[in-house]
């Protein structure tokens, strides 16, 4: 590639994503968090919502794709356009779910004596499916569900627990197609988010002691109802010009009796189970159990509910009667609803789009509440979603986070692993990687916050929100800037850590980029793939121009077929290295 020319377009992508779409703060605020795979209801499913008769076109199956994908491929464009939208989601709906927790089985049996399953493993297994599952939209949804419901390797005794992490990812996969009062209470169960947010071997009351308020408060916050009181559009309910709190201080101490008693799974209920001894081969992805003798027998009151105190004494009833109060609150289907839609769709989505998500919570249209199914249809197949970029507002689309930039490259140009392992490890480092790993959010609240507004931007003077842009900075612009110059090329991953220094050949994820080279005599047609692919054509001209001008200064010489397919492998790398650079690819519109 040529340098200078790859400077230039390098510094003017920094201004156009720092300057014109509002900059960031780079880094997460919050608190850090201190650190049950139970059966899924059958749920019934909606009625498919009808494709529109006119055929879809290749850029709208595309725009839809970089919706629900980990990356668009010239096969999914093709099954899109010949099925229609719903017809499409109803086919990732019934496909099979392949579990984090069996591969880390597997690879546990052929570890060496003395050695141990690490977070690695887990990568491994996250990038393999992201990458080459069939089941996209479980995929997609599952990741935008683990930055809602945040259990995170960061905390360091859930990172001892490589494998019920796994098991906890594939909790949240099943959930993603269930319904939403099953995936709530698995995950209140699951020992891992028992460890993350504290209340596995939560005690009751007893003299100065009182019980762990910590998931019950987050599970309030973040997991299902929020700080405050919403209309179903998703806009705050006021008394005097002020949003009204969702609950109290009271609230959280009442609901934290309910989260008392419960522990480790295993054979028996003895206090040295309860503790953490005589430890169940399988507890770190067994539901928590509960032990009657350490739960709370008071009052336990809550969100306009009160549980006896002679009932109180059976763990499994006050779990039911807390979990079913959050989930029929009104506000779930707004809180959750527009966070699946800035996940997926869009940064600001309209209070009507809201609206129309927490209807399909609220009713699937059989009578269901909390049917994710229609739910997930319901936001991608909403007008607003499905609108054509051309005909959108300026606040629509969202801006794309590292890790979905990596799989994007990874999928839409075929990466192929040569160990078939996906040996990618922390991504971490803001410099020398993406600044961002899968289960490794730095705090209960994600990586960013869905309100977060980056301050002194033209974002925030029209009141709106950008929360991917909480992690970004010059130092992550540039970080992710010189990995991709450096990973298109040459590949990623190797047993020894993310990007090996020195020799590229013992690359583990390789593109193949056989196609493409093949359309590197023609630039235009060579743009108008990886445009369709990347973008979804919604490349402007000046930018289409930039990188023609780039591409076609690299010139094919005809003395020599080295050099020849030597320059045709430049243009191609410099046409994806400068389209994943832009604004247009790293905004999703």
């Amino acid at each position: 590639m040529s340098s200078s020319l790859i400077r230039i377009f390098v510094i003017t992508s920094i201004i156009a994503l720092l300057a014109s779409c509002g900059g960031g703060s780079g880094g997460s605020s919050g608190a850090v968090a201190s650190g049950s795979t139970g059966s899924t209801n059958p749920t019934p499913t909606p009625t498919p919502t009808p494709d529109p008769v006119v055929p879809l076109t290749s850029t709208q199956a595309a725009r839809f794709l970089g919706q629900t994908t980990f990356g668009v491929t010239s096969d999914d464009i093709n099954k899109v356009v010949a099925s229609g939208y719903g017809s499409w989601i109803d086919t990732q709906f019934n496909a099979p779910q392949k579990m984090h927790r069996s591969y880390m089985d597997t690879i546990s049996a052929t570890l060496p004596t003395g050695t141990s399953l690490s977070q690695n493993q887990f990568f491994e297994s996250f990038w393999q499916q992201a990458i080459t599952g069939d089941d996209q939209l479980r995929q997609r949804v599952t990741y935008a569900l683990s930055q809602i419901f945040v259990v995170s390797f960061q905390d360091s005794t859930v990172n001892n627990y490589p494998r019920g992490v796994a098991s906890y990812y594939d909790t949240l996969a099943s959930g993603a197609f269930g319904n939403f009062r099953v995936l709530l209470e698995n995950v209140s169960l699951h020992p891992m988010m028992g460890i993350y947010l504290t209340s596995l071997r939560n005690q009751k009351e007893s003299g100065t002691r009182v019980p762990d308020e910590n998931y019950a408060r987050e599970v309030m916050q973040l997991f299902t109802i929020g700080l405050t009181q919403l209309n179903q559009d998703g806009t705050p309910k006021l008394n005097n010009g002020k949003p009204l709190e969702t609950y109290s201080n009271a609230d959280i101490t009442g609901l934290a009796k309910v989260f008392t008693g419960w522990s480790w799974a295993g054979p028996d209920k003895s206090d040295n189970r309860f503790f953490g001894g005589n430890a169940d081969p399988d507890r770190d992805w067994k539901p928590m159990q509960s032990y009657p003798k350490y739960h709370s027998t008071s009052d336990k009151t809550f969100l306009g509910v009160t549980i006896p105190a002679q009932t109180a004494a059976n763990p499994e009833a006050s779990l039911k009667t807390a979990l079913d109060q959050l989930y029929n609150h009104e506000n779930v289907g707004p809180f959750i609803g527009k966070q699946l839609i800035q996940r997926l769709v869009t940064s600001n989505p309209s209070p009507q789009y809201v609206s129309r998500v927490a209807a399909a919570f609220a009713n699937n249209g059989q009578g269901v509440r909390g049917d994710m199914r229609a739910v997930i249809k319901a936001v991608l197949l909403d007008t607003e979603a499905r609108t054509d970029a051309s005909a959108t507002t300026t606040s629509a689309g969202k801006l794309r986070e590292p890790v979905l930039r990596l799989a994007n490259w990874m999928r839409s140009f075929s990466a192929k692993s040569t160990t078939t392992r996906f040996l990618l490890t922390n991504l971490d480092d803001p410099l020398s990687a993406i600044s961002q790993t899968p289960m490794r959010s730095p705090t209960v609240f994600n990586f960013y916050r869905p309100g977060y507004v980056p301050p002194n931007t033209t974002i925030a003077s029209a009141n709106l929100v950008a929360p991917e842009f909480q992690i970004t900075g010059e130092t992550s612009v540039v970080g992710y800037l010189n990995f991709m110059r450096d990973v298109i090329p040459n590949g990623v991953g190797s047993s020894s850590g993310v990007v090996q220094s020195g020799s590229t050949s013992t690359r583990d994820v390789k593109a193949d980029y056989t196609n493409l080279i093949a359309l590197a005599d023609t630039p235009d047609k060579l743009l108008d793939q990886i445009s369709l692919l990347l973008t979804a054509n919604q490349m402007s001209a000046t930018l289409r121009n930039q990188i023609l001008t780039a591409v076609n200064s690299v010139a094919i010489p005809t003395n020599s077929t080295t050099n020849a397919d030597a320059a045709r492998k430049n243009r191609v790398y410099l046409s994806i290295f400068l389209t994943m650079a832009s604004p247009e690819y790293l905004t999703q519109k």
